[in-house]
């Protein structure tokens, strides 16, 4: 299943002083017999992730997906 995710800017970890982001939208990723469905009230928009490595296993384990079965892209539009 793919997926497409805009990013928000977030704040700096206060563990690893690192930047991090919010998504801003989540959705399906469009595809010839499919529309991009907009599933971002699945999961918490306010979350600061590190990477999109971790979005990507959050996004997995919230659907009750393998991680394998989920790919995650993120959109050129901002």
């Amino acid at each position: 299943m793919m997926f497409e995710y805009t990013r928000r800017r977030g704040v700096r970890s206060p563990v690893t002083d690192a930047p991090t982001f919010r998504v801003g939208k989540l959705a399906r990723a469009k595809t010839a017999d499919q529309t991009g469905a907009d599933i971002s009230h699945l999961i918490d928009r306010s979350y600061n992730y590190h990477s999109p490595r971790e979005l990507h296993w959050h996004l997995a384990e919230r659907l009750g997906l393998a991680p394998g079965a989920v790919m995650l892209r993120e959109s050129a539009a901002a």
